[in-house]
This record gives C-alpha cells, structure tokens and sequence, in this order.
C-alpha cells in the first residue's frame, strides 16, 4: 500500500562552515529546536535514458530515518511535489511501478546514483510549540552507479526547509529573508538528483543548447498543438490512477483533444498514419469517458436532490442515490485503470511518440498558417452548422435529442480546433473558440439533463420494486424534463450569436 503526502520545501546552497541565523526573527517562528543528527542512504532509480530524470520525477529507495522506504516524488508546481511511500522491499513496490508506467512503458528501471546524507534536523515552532517547518542542513556524497561514470562521486552541503502539514507557505518567504541577509542562496538545482546526476556525468564533449525555434508554418503549431496534448496524456496518468479530483476529465479531454487536431488538419499531417491514431484515442477517451460520466451524473442528481425542499423528499432516496453512486463507480474506475493497464494503452503511446518524431507532413505544412488553419476550423464549423440546423427542425422527442448530441460533439470538435490555432491566429481564434464554447455549454446540460433522465428511471424502478415511494425520482425526472425544453428554447439564440458572419471573416483575416 502506497501513501502520498503533498511536500513544500526550498533548497539553500550551503557549505560545512555555513552558521544558521536567528531563526526566531522570521516572522512567527517563536523557537528553533535542535533534534539531532541522522545518517540517510538512498539509492535513486531510473531508465537508462534517465526518462524520469527528464520530467522531473524522483524514484529512491531509502534507509535511515524515520521515513525509510521507497519514495516516488512527482512535481505539482514551484516548491511543491507529491511523495508517494510505500514500505521498504527489495523490489520496487508495483503500486509505484503503476505509477511509472506512461514514462517508462517496458523499459525497467535501474539504480543509477547513490546519495548518502548527514542530516542535522532542526524544527521551527510557533508560539504554541506546534511544528511549522523542518530545517535540516545536510552533507551530501552522491556516487554514480552507471555504466561509463560508475563510481564517480560529487559532495556538497545544503540546506532543506520543509513546510509541515497546515503550515503557512508564507513562513517559507519569512525563513528565505533571514537566511538571504545571512549570505545564503537559493540552490541552482531542483533536488539532489538532478544535481548529483550533472556532477556526476560521464565525460562528453560540451553540449551547445539550441533554443527551440518558435513556429512559423502551420505544421510547426499543429506539431505543437499536439505535443502538448500527448505530454498531458502522459503527465495525467499517474493522476487517474491516484483518483486525483478532475484528472479523469482531464486525461479524457486531452484525448479529445488530440484526437480532433487530427482529423481537423489532415491537411497538415498524412490521414493514412493519423486515421489509426484516431481509431486508437476514440477507444481510450471511451474508456476514460465511464468514469467520467458517472462522476458527472453522481453530481449532478447529488445537487438536485439537496435542493429540493425536505417535504418532497420521501423515501430513503439519499441511501439509495449514494449505493448506486458507489457501487457504478467502482466499476467505471475499475474501467479506466483497466485501460490504462492495457498493453493497447503503450503502444498507442509509443505510435504518439512515433509520430512526433517522425510527423507524415503533408504540402500544406509547409504554408503560412492564416493560409491553412483557419480553412480547417471554419470546415469543422460548417459541419456543425449542419447538424444544428438538422436538429433545431425536428421535433421535441428521442431523434432530436439525439441530434442535439450530435450537434454537442461537433461544437467540441470546433471549439479545440480554434483553440488550437490560436497561437497562431491570436484573438480571432481566442474569440471563436470561446463562442462554440457556448454553444457547447447550452447542449452539454441538455444531454447532461437526457443522461440524468434515464439514470432516474432506473432509480424510479429500483425504489418502487423495493417498496419505497418513487414520488422524489419521479419529481426530479419532470425536473430535468423541463431542463432540456428551456435548453433547446436557449439553444437558436446563442446559436445566432456565436455564428456571426463578422467573426467567422475575422478568423479568415
């Protein structure tokens, strides 16, 4: 069983004749306590191309200390990471192994440096003597341990602040102004691997960093576009399976999103090569997509059953809704995981790689971008125009809602296909993309509301053949009826704002 725990902490370059200050002058820092010294060895893991080292992800196994184990640390921002632990073993834990997979697919993982630490811990306590951080000055040996540098060794000293669970991150603003005025600097590298792995690297000629060049043709930013849309799948995936809040819709959307660039600008990149692609996104965003649509549902009845006043709620109806949510979730995260384990997943991720390495450009990359992607968003835009008008003249009833959802998926597809041209086009795209968002908003709560509908039914049903009164879901069903009714009212106004013909020739240019 792994355990996670978000970790806030600055580093301080320091050497062995550096003095701590007073302490107790940064402000609300009441007593600075000395708790010892303790002797720490971590063996730090990584792939032979230091894949984790690149996206700036910590693999150890480490002993001494109270916190011997393994640790996987994965940055969230500036000066915060999660540490995930899991229990000392001789192998690395499968929990965390899971945790790895996206980056390092089949590729294992191996010692590749070994830090051995002499930490002097130091707590900084409030006036009620409640712990709001810990200062330790450490003595640093890293040794490599991989082929062509095995054996070379670097040491240092430096200075750790970490922040305590509740703590406020201002203390570590207050403790840096007193360790500045006593000529301590904030350390050049992030953590002691990164630096250890710099001081320790094999000898090679000097590198001569080339900036990336920003893009100029319209393959450069679709290449772009969709660079950043894989390095999300990739990043996300730990999230889901840490059933982090939003990370399933998120992966989902990235997802999409790709998915979309590549069939919008398939005059960019060659269809024969992104086609199968495509096949490949839809399966993973359709697994993605249970847990997710669960995950909405279950808010949205939550929300409408909280509203109701208590006398139309008979029945145990909020027992009954959170069995239901449970027991579905479990299945549709079971679901997504599954997904994620699957030997389809990596090798969808390694052809994404693949055709960013390799991209199959067409002529068309090769153009100005306001030559070629405004042509493409305003195609997708037509196809949506098509399904709008088809669904606004049918009638009230099963084949129009239906249609709407059409009509919903192709206002996705619209508004990412502006979003991303909008580096390259600026605020035409920004403008566009924003008023197919809300075309989407307006048809996204009706189908929300043809999904709760159907799922309140089965509740219906369920409750009536338990015994219960099925009054409240039948309430909440009228509800959501009239929901859809005032949104398909809604939805030939917006439609007429967001399709200003002024707009769609600014996209142009």
């Amino acid at each position: 069983m792994a355990d996670a725990k978000r970790e806030v902490e600055r580093k301080y370059e320091a050497t062995p004749e550096t003095r701590l200050p007073d302490l107790t002058r940064a402000a609300g820092v009441s007593a600075v306590v000395h708790r010892g010294l303790s002797e720490l060895d971590a063996v730090y893991y990584d792939t032979v191309d230091l894949r984790l080292a690149a996206d700036s992800l910590t693999l150890r196994r480490r002993t001494g200390g109270d916190d011997a184990g393994w640790h996987l640390k994965i940055p969230v921002s500036a000066d915060v990471r999660d540490e995930i632990r899991a229990p000392l073993t001789d192998a690395l834990p499968p929990a965390l192994g899971d945790l790895l997979r996206s980056r390092v697919r089949r590729t294992p993982v191996d010692p590749v440096v070994r830090i051995l630490s002499a930490r002097d811990v130091h707590h900084l306590l409030d006036a009620d003597g409640a712990l709001l951080a810990e200062l330790s000055v450490d003595e640093v040996l890293a040794e490599r341990l991989t082929e062509g540098a095995r054996g070379t060794t670097s040491a240092w000293t430096e200075i750790e602040v970490e922040l305590a669970d509740d703590a406020d991150p201002a203390l570590l603003d207050a403790v840096e102004r007193r360790l500045r005025k006593a000529g301590v600097r904030p350390a050049a590298a992030p953590s002691k691997l990164s630096r250890a792995l710099a001081e320790t690297a094999p000898d090679e000629p000097p590198r001569t960093e080339r900036r990336k060049p920003s893009p100029r043709t319209a393959g450069d930013h679709v290449l772009a576009y969709v660079r950043r849309q894989v390095t999300a799948l990739v990043e996300l995936d730990p999230a889901v399976r840490r059933d982090l809040p939003d990370s399933v819709h998120r992966m989902r959307v990235a997802t999409r999103r790709l998915r979309s660039a590549l069939r919008t600008y398939r005059k960019v990149l060659d269809r024969g090569v992104t086609d199968p692609l495509r096949d490949e996104l839809k399966w993973l965003a359709a697994e993605l997509g249970v847990d997710r649509d669960q995950e909405v549902l279950d808010a949205r009845l939550g929300s409408r059953v909280a509203a109701l006043p208590e006398a139309l709620v008979l029945g145990p109806v909020d027992a009954r809704l959170r069995l239901t949510s449970v027991a579905r979730r479990s299945a549709s995260r079971g679901r997504a995981v599954a997904a994620l384990d699957a030997e389809r997943y990596l090798t969808l991720l390694d052809a994404l790689d693949g055709l960013l390495a390799d991209p199959p450009l067409r002529p068309a990359a090769a153009r100005r971008p306001r030559d070629v992607l405004p042509r493409a968003v305003l195609k997708e835009y037509e196809r949506l125009a098509t399904r709008v008008g088809n669904a606004l003249g049918l009638p009230a009833g099963e084949e129009r809602d239906i249609a709407l959802h059409e009509a919903r998926k192709a206002a996705k597809r619209v508004r990412y296909a502006a979003e991303a041209a909008r580096p390259a086009l600026g605020g035409p795209a920004k403008r566009f993309a924003k008023r197919m968002k809300s075309v989407q908003s307006v048809l996204g709560d009706h189908q929300d509301s043809v999904v709760a509908r159907g799922a309140l039914r089965t509740l219906a049903v369920q409750a009536h053949d338990a015994g219960e009164s099925a009054f409240t879901w039948g309430l909440l069903y009228g509800r959501e009826e009239a929901t859809a009714r005032a949104r398909e009212r809604e939805l030939p106004e917006v439609w007429a704002r967001a399709s200003r013909p002024g707009l769609r020739a600014a996209l142009k240019g």
